[in-house]
Parts: C-alpha cells; sequence; structure tokens
C-alpha cells in the first residue's frame, strides 16, 4: 500500500514521514521510517521529520533508497545514538571491526541530513563509528558528530558538510571520499589526529576545510591536523581559524617517512595560534591566494555529473549505476 501510494503521489510532492521517540508519532524510530517507503526521487523526496529525543538504535539507509531526508527540528534535541565498537565480539566471537560499528550507515545516493546528532557513546575504547557514508552526493547541514576514535567514516562518493560540529580525538575523520566542510567546528577531545584520509592517487581532492574553526576540551590537548592513511591523503585547511591545540608542526607521517613524498597536505590563511605555520613540515604546502580561491564546494564536489552541492542540482545521465 505504502509503495502505491509513494509511486502515485504527485510530480514535486514530498513523501513526509513523522518520528517520535515518545511514541506520539506514527513510527517511533528512525529506522521504522525508513523501511516504510522506497526510493524518493529528485523531485519527489522522502522528508523523515524527527521530533526531539533520543533515538537509541542502528539506522541504516539502504542503497536503493535515494533522495532521504533526515529533517531534526534542534540537533541538539534529536539524537539518534547507538554504543557499538571495534572489539565487540560478533555470532562469531571475532571482533567485529572498526567498518561495522556505525551507530548510522548512509549507502544511498542523494541523502540530505538537517539539524540531527550523530553519536557513537561508546566512549574512548577504541574505533567506534557514529557514522558511515558510502553515498554519493550526501548533505548535511546544522548536524552534530560526537565520537571518540573514528568519529565519521567516508569511505567513498562525495559529502558536504555546513555549519556543523564533530567531535573526537584519534582520526575521528577519516576515510577515502571527498569532503567539503564549510563554516564547521572540529573539537578535538583529547591528544591525537583529526583527520586520516585515505585519498586515491587519482582523485584530485580529499577533505577540503574552508572557513571552519578547531578547538580543543583542554589547554593541555595538542593535535595533529591529519595523518595518511594511504599514500596519497589529501586534506587542505582554507582560512581556519586554529587554537593552541594544533601542534605547530601540523602532519604526522604515521611513521610512513616514504609517504611525505606523496601526501597532498596544504594550508591557506589559517590564523589563531595553532596556526603557525613557519613551524610545519616542509612536506605540507602553503597555498597561493589564486590556488586557494579555486578551491570552492562547487569545483571540489562536482565529479563526472556536474553536482552543485548548494543548489543540488546534477546531470543524471552521468551518475554511478548499479
Amino acid at each position: 500500500m505504502l509503495i502505491c501510494l509513494a509511486a502515485g503521489r504527485a510530480s514535486g510532492a514530498p513523501v513526509e514521514l513523522v518520528v517520535a521517540a515518545d511514541g506520539s508519532a506514527k513510527y517511533k524510530t528512525v529506522q521504522e521510517a525508513v523501511m516504510a517507503v522506497p526510493a524518493g526521487t529528485a523531485d519527489s523526496p522522502v522528508v523523515i521529520r524527527i521530533k526531539p529525543g533520543t533515538y537509541k538504535e542502528i539506522v541504516y539507509v539502504q542503497r536503493e533508497k535515494r533522495f532521504f531526508r533526515f529533517v531534526g527540528e534542534d540537533a541538539s534535541k534529536t539524537v539518534i545514538t547507538y554504543d557499538l565498537n571495534a572489539n565487540i565480539k560478533g555470532v562469531d566471537g571475532k571482533p567485529i571491526g572498526t567498518f561495522r560499528t556505525p551507530s548510522v550507515q548512509i549507502d544511498a545516493d542523494d541523502f540530505t541530513a538537517e539539524n540531527v546528532t550523530f553519536e557513537n557513546s561508546a566512549g574512548p575504547v577504541g574505533q567506534a563509528l557514529a557514522l558511515r557514508v558510502d553515498g554519493d552526493r550526501v548533505v548535511f547541514r546544522n548536524c552534530r558528530f560526537l565520537g571518540w576514535q573514528d568519529t565519521i567514516l567516508l569511505n567513498r562518493g562525495r559529502q558536504y558538510f555546513e555549519n556543523c560540529y564533530i567531535a573526537g580525538h584519534v582520526d575521528f575523520i577519516f576515510g577515502a571520499a571527498t569532503a567539503f566542510f564549510e563554516r564547521c567546528h572540529i573539537h578535538a577531545l583529547r591528544d591525537g589526529y583529526l583527520t586520516a584520509a585515505s585519498t586515491p592517487d587519482d582523485q584530485p581532492y580529499g577533505f577540503v576545510f574552508s572557513h571552519c574553526r578547531v578547538t580543543a576540551e583542554t589547554s593541555e590537548v595538542k593535535t595533529y591536523l591529519g595523518r595518511p592513511w594511504r599514500a596519497y591523503s589529501a586534506v587542505t585547511f582554507l582560512n581556519t581559524e586554529m587554537a593552541e591545540a594544533v601542534r605547530p608542526e601540523g602532519w604526522h607521517n604515521w611513521n610512513f617517512p616514504e609517504r611525505e613524498k606523496t601526501v597532498r597536505y596544504a594550508e591557506y590563511g589559517t590564523e589563531g595560534p595553532g596556526a603557525k605555520t613557519a613551524a610545519r613540515v616542509p612536506w605540507a604546502r602553503r597555498l597561493t591566494k589564486a590556488e586557494a580561491k579555486a578551491i570552492t564546494p562547487e569545483r571540489v564536489l562536482a565529479g563526472a555529473d556536474g553536482w552543485n552541492p548548494k543548489t543540488g542540482k546534477f546531470n543524471s545521465n552521468k551518475t554511478r549505476k548499479g
């Protein structure tokens, strides 16, 4: 019945579902709502409105469920959380590992979330993902991501983060995707590394942070901007305010000195006590004004289909198949 209703709705009319943890709406969990309808379309997205509350559940947005939107009212009051970590044993008696720990996993393309917190509440016990993204053209606005080690895994595709808050301490933004973070707040809870990009060598961009802010939990915390999970790791910070917690050398080679020749680490216009670029490692670049000006969300995330993360428009004839 739900499938028929979705298929028969007027073009441009979104399907809207409401979730309330207190039971006041049709759906009490986010996953129930995700499973209730098939994919949306660019003209008729599926909008899941999540009422304030704490939703302790694992949420999985399957590959076929394109054009889904999670919309909360206030990120500080709308929290999706779970507490898996890599050391928990699975049914085979072996640790489940990092990649099976996310509280929320997005495999679908064209997903958007607004005003929602994604949390892994396991604490400082090792790898524990709040979010894993394998979808392409994925957008997060006014969201919070809370964890410790490996808070968010951007495994593939392209993602755009705007006005988001991300907390952790070791490699808490990591993966092979191309992602642009605009006006985001990156918060280090303990000594560690903000990023661990595994950018493929044929991918021009990895993680770009523009007009962001880097802070720390206490004045004793010291953090690196990143370390290379793979040899061609690419991370750029543009016009970002950095607290004293950022180590003067800025970057770490993960004890692979040969990667210093291949990583693509760069800064431009960074400010604050942590932006002591004169003391940065010699294998990180200082961009020119012209180079920095060319690094925009539209250019970084365009891909083959010309995706514009601000408008959501793209050429559907050039999207991935299957």
